[in-house]
């Protein structure tokens, strides 16, 4: 027989017996879903783990970053500098492409002459207006201000009644953080120094000040992180232990704090070989229910061919072999794992791009998944449901094959 005839007989076939095919389809669709859903979304969280921290490749060059750590937590001595940065491309110049200070903009700790006293603070830089502040007085800084760098300010509510009172009070008072003299225009509703995540919150800092004022003249070329690029091909990681090395000796804050050098790219591995790990092992579990819907197919179909003995027979009376008959319950079989296959798939993949928005919500931290399906996913459900059809419907398919014209016709 035919390809083509041999489907549209498994399908008239399938069709005659519509609720216990569905049923049978429910329970190859639910065990590819949940493998390609597992899958999808631990794809996901790796390549978005990646993205976050891994290399930048899109454009040929590869960077990583150097961390100052200050012995005292409270210490404003900023870890590097413009010399910093003249030694390192002296001492490695021909292996690092460029060396630029990062500057931070969160949570900086500092002294600012508050009225007539000198606190430690912590300050908060802003490049934009934000609306994830309340104001409790005065008025958020402008987009110009912030543009054009003015020299004006926000302060936390309790940094305001600390000094002042009241919130009102504190509005039209200076501040100087460095060798700026900021104005207080607004007082804004306490928020705490970390989230729920454990992630630091920048709105949880004493002073929101502009970025582009606080980082000019000599606060331009001082730091406490610095970016390393390199090119492609390059062994970043071993590069940037030795300068991470060099610094300890003849940074300018060594005998102030640590340098520190962390191997994302390394980490990154671990975690993904981690992400592997889980993934099949759950994928593993989620097969246990394939192999109870595939015990499911072979159930329908020794219940097929038992129902349709007179069918066979009257086949074998016309000439068919009984590889033909064989053939025919094998496709049927087939049809039915990857019809229920592809609407797992296409499931599976839904409730991935679902469930990796909550997943982002409730690990935080600025870290957005989305669900990653690939061809693969694609090939693996289409080939695993065929897989299942096959193995379980060799057996009845067998049984049909070796029936017995003569005791049929009895």
């Amino acid at each position: 027989m035919r390809i083509s005839e041999l489907l549209r007989t498994a399908l008239r076939s399938l069709r005659a017996n519509k609720k216990r095919s569905f049923l049978t389809i429910i329970g190859i669709m639910i065990g590819i879903a949940a493998v390609i859903t597992i899958m999808g979304i631990g794809d996901g969280i790796t390549q978005t783990m990646y993205d976050k921290f891994g290399n930048n490749t899109k454009q040929g060059q590869q960077s990583t970053e150097i961390y100052y750590l200050p012995d005292n937590e409270n210490s404003t001595v900023n870890g590097f500098t413009q010399q910093d940065l003249t030694n390192i491309d002296n001492q490695f110049g021909g292996e690092i492409k460029r060396v630029r200070i990062e500057h931070e903009t969160a949570n900086l700790n500092t002294h600012a002459d508050i009225g007539d006293v000198t606190k430690n603070v912590t300050v908060s830089l802003l490049k934009k207006p934000t609306t994830a502040i309340k104001l409790v007085a005065g008025r958020s800084l402008s987009a110009n201000e912030l543009a054009t760098g003015q020299a004006v300010a926000l302060m936390k509510l309790s940094l305001a009644k600390r000094q002042y009172g009241t919130a009102q009070n504190a509005l039209g008072t200076t501040v100087t953080v460095g060798t700026t003299t900021y104005q207080v225009v607004g007082v804004y509703k306490n928020q705490a120094e970390y989230s729920l995540d454990g992630d630091q919150n920048k709105y949880g800092a004493g002073l929101l000040l502009p970025a582009d004022l606080y980082y000019q003249g000599d606060a331009v070329n001082q730091g406490d992180t610095i970016k390393l690029t390199f090119d492609q091909g390059t062994d970043a990681g071993r590069i940037s232990k030795r300068v991470a090395k060099y610094l300890k000796k003849n940074g300018t804050a060594a005998n102030q704090g640590s340098y520190q050098y962390e191997d994302m790219e390394k980490e990154l591995k671990q975690f993904s070989s981690q992400m592997n790990i889980i993934t099949k092992f759950i994928s593993f579990i989620a097969a246990i229910s394939l192999f109870i819907a595939g015990i499911g197919v072979m159930n329908m179909m020794y219940i097929s061919v038992s129902e349709r003995t007179q069918e066979i027979g009257i086949r074998l009376a016309v000439g068919a072999t009984p590889a033909n008959i064989m053939m025919q319950f094998l496709v049927e079989a087939v049809a039915l794992t990857v019809t229920g296959g592809l609407l797992g798939f296409l499931g599976g993949a839904g409730l991935a791009h679902l469930i990796a928005p909550l997943l982002s919500h409730s690990i935080g931290g600025g870290i957005h998944i989305h669900a990653h399906i690939t061809m693969t996913a694609f090939l693996l459900a289409f080939g695993t449901s065929a897989a299942v059809g096959l193995i379980f419907g060799i057996l009845p398919a067998r049984q049909a094959a070796n029936k017995n014209l003569i005791d049929i016709l009895r």
